[in-house]
């Protein structure tokens, strides 16, 4: 299993997304894996099962078979780290999945999954930028004390370390989080290290908020928990519907981080934007919080690039309300508003003010 026949009507569908794309002038950037495994494969261990470098590699193939004249732009994965995590680990998003008998070999499988999937796209789409994509964020320790700084030693090396630095052909980030040892030590087969570095022509960073980090000895292994904005002296306009701080700045640090690794050759910002609690009011949905999010992140993006980041592109996330994932449809991030009862469409004041701003570049 997981070599079956390609479904033709899900490529028909894309095909018909690529032809719309054509007729609007708009140039798609293809995600290849959001999150979406097939449940056969579930059943059969996911990505804790090494089989899956098997299961993703022909996926891989079919989709640059089906689309490779029609794309330029491709992007292996959405944030690793997310699915490995709190999929494999934490067991809030599925497959539901705990503990570090399924949060390592995911991990591991992901890694090499990560640098295959580019290889099958330099092999066969002449022409392709590729791409994969990260979630970070900023993350800083609640006081200078040495215990504070160690545990945001081990956020970051999971938040922002653990996929990009074995792609950059460093291995694993152990000397942020020692545990990390275990992947190489246990998983790894012979000549997988190798096989984890992959010279991606860009790579994308898609950053939400900052994380405040103290020393606990609650939750165990990583020996240290988040402080949450409610927790701290943030302003209660400065949190979003999904309880993330609103912080700027964690952005341009974020990006002078990223563009610090000598193998970095070009950033873009794939997701950044906020949920909040939006009010239709007849034809129209003012949500001046967001425009002023997009406003100060924004800054803080050409900050990156005026001090030499090499930033050159920014995904707003997102377009339309969606499916957020554990939150359902409780949360709003578009810039147009969805009654998902009928379907109907309402550009918010956000999405007014995108327009505007993008019409006077």
């Amino acid at each position: 299993m997981g070599r079956g026949t390609p479904n033709e009507a899900g490529i028909a569908f894309y095909q018909r997304v690529l032809d719309a794309c054509e007729r609007l002038n708009i140039t798609p950037y293809v995600t290849l894996y959001h999150w979406d495994l097939p449940q056969v494969l579930e059943d059969q261990g996911g990505w804790t099962n090494r089989k899956v470098l098997d299961w993703f590699a022909h996926y891989v193939e079919v989709c640059t078979q089906a689309f490779g004249n029609r794309v330029k732009y491709w992007m292996v994965f959405n944030e690793p780290v997310v699915f490995t995590s709190l999929g494999h680990f934490l067991g809030d998003h599925a497959p539901g999945r705990k503990g570090l008998k399924n949060f390592l070999p995911a991990v591991h499988h992901a890694a090499l999954c990560q640098a295959e999937g580019a290889r099958i796209i330099r092999r066969t789409v002449p022409g392709a930028v590729i791409g994969t994509t990260f979630s970070c964020a900023q993350v800083v320790p609640e006081t200078d004390s040495l215990a504070d700084k160690k545990a945001a030693g081990r956020f970051d090396a999971l938040m922002n370390r653990l996929f990009i630095e074995p792609a950059l052909g460093m291995g694993y980030p152990v000397d942020g989080f020692p545990l990390f040892e275990k992947l190489e030590r246990d998983y790894a087969q012979p000549g997988d290290m190798e096989r984890l570095a992959f010279d991606f022509d860009f790579i994308g960073v898609q950053n939400y908020y900052r994380v405040v980090v103290k020393h606990a000895v609650f939750p165990p292994i990583i020996w240290g928990k988040e402080i949450k904005p409610e927790k701290r002296e943030v302003p209660e306009d400065g949190i979003t519907a999904m309880g993330w701080e609103v912080y700027p700045e964690g952005i341009y640090h974020v990006l002078k981080q990223f563009a610090a690794y000598p193998g970095v050759k070009r950033i873009l910002v794939t997701e950044n934007g906020a949920a909040f609690d939006d009010l239709k009011s007849g034809e129209t949905v003012n949500d001046p919080q967001r425009i002023q999010f997009y406003q100060d992140y924004l800054h803080q993006v050409l900050r990156a690039k005026q001090d030499g980041v090499p930033v050159e592109g920014y995904f707003a996330w997102t377009l339309l309300d969606n499916f957020e994932w554990a939150e359902g449809y409780r949360t709003r991030f578009g810039l147009i508003h969805v009654d998902f009862d009928t379907q109907e469409r309402t550009v918010k004041g956000s999405g007014k003010w995108f327009r505007e701003f993008l019409s006077q570049g």
